[in-house]
Formats: structure tokens, sequence, C-alpha cells
């Protein structure tokens, strides 16, 4: 059996890329890793950093003696907003918009990223609030991650509201509200939005991609 090491601690994240890729696989997350080492998201992509990531846990996988048996997969993702009038910002900064503002080590409270977001937008008019969430995954075979890692992406078009509606979610999803619809990710329920969801249009795309590899 092919096993799918998602680079994660993330138990919610592993359960919706199960729900979606299937049980065909045996899932591993960094919990059974501890010693994993933490790869600095640096690049200005989400395909450049979830390919980092991807590739240098797999070479890092490549060497240890008490890796899995058999085929062996590393998965990495990167997402985050991007806001057209903002030239695509927060973008890979999603998750420290605020703090690269104050000049802060690390991420932001999420409350921080979206005071920020809603004062860069006050002069934007509704019709100018287009954005997306996009989520990139990379995808790297333990033993070939000198060819590189392969990528799939997803995104989820919709707007940013004049303010955070609902009290479910994260993140950006209090202000977010995607096409189609009249309420925020944070009002919509975890099935809804994991049916829309970036992350699931991108695993959408790899999963073909595992079915034939």
């Amino acid at each position: 059996m092919t096993t799918l090491l998602i680079a994660t601690r993330n138990s919610h994240k592993v359960e919706e890329i199960r729900s979606i890729l299937g049980g065909d696989y045996c899932y591993l997350t960094l919990n059974e890793y501890p010693d994993a080492p933490e790869v600095e998201e640096d690049r200005d992509t989400f395909a450049g950093n979830a390919a980092k990531k991807a590739e240098e846990l797999a070479a890092w996988l490549s060497d240890r003696a008490d890796k899995p048996e058999g085929r062996l997969l590393v998965l990495a993702d990167d997402s985050g907003l991007e806001v057209d009038v903002l030239n695509g910002a927060p973008g890979v900064f999603s998750a420290r918009y605020a703090a690269l503002e104050t000049g802060d080590a690390g991420n932001s409270p999420d409350s921080e990223n979206n005071a920020r977001l809603l004062r860069e937008l006050k002069d934007a008019a509704a019709d100018r609030r287009t954005a997306r969430f996009r989520c990139v995954i990379a995808v790297v075979e333990v033993g070939e991650f000198e060819s590189g890692a392969e990528t799939f992406d997803g995104a989820c078009e919709g707007r940013i509201q004049s303010g955070p509606t609902g009290d479910a979610g994260f993140g950006y999803d209090p202000l977010f509200v995607p096409e189609g619809f009249e309420q925020s990710f944070a009002e919509l329920g975890e099935e809804t939005k994991n049916r829309l969801s970036h992350r699931a249009r991108a695993l959408e795309k790899l999963k073909p991609w595992l079915d034939a590899s």
C-alpha cells in the first residue's frame, strides 16, 4: 500500500484530505515524526513554499531506517488569501499579515490580521473587494526528491465583506463570502466550507494523478 505522509500536525486537515482521496492509502502525519525539521517558508509563492516543504521532508525521510515499507509520498501544502485590489496581498503572508506592519515575529492573531485587512480595504467599493482563497499541494516521492515536486492548485473565489460575521472557522473566514453565497465561511458550516474549499479543489486535481501513478 502507498503511504502518504501529510506535512502537518493538524488532524482536521488530515481528515479532510482522507475524505477526498479515499481509503486506499495509509495516512501518516508529522505527529509520527516529532523530530522532523521545521521548514522555513521563505518562497514568494504558495507553490514554492509547498514544494520546498515536500522536497526537504522527503530528503530527510530518505535516510531514516524507520520510514514505512513500500511507496512513500510526502504531501505538503501552502495556502492563503489573495485580494485583487491589494495586488494579491496578503498572499503568502496571510498568517502574519499584521506582523508585517508591526514588525513582530511569527504569525499574528486572526483578529489582528482581519483588522489590518479591513483597514487596507476601507476605501474599496464592494465591487472591488473580489478575492480568493488559494491552496497549492506539492507531492514528492521519497527516494525521488531530486526530480522535484508535482504541484496541484485550487482556488475558491469570493469577496471580502465590510465586517466579520459568524463565529466558526478561523483565519479570514469571517470576512470571506464565497461566490454564490451571502454568508461568510464562518457562517456556512464545516461541511459546506470543505466542499467549496481551495484545499478540496486542489485535492480533486491531485486524486487522478495519484490513481494513475
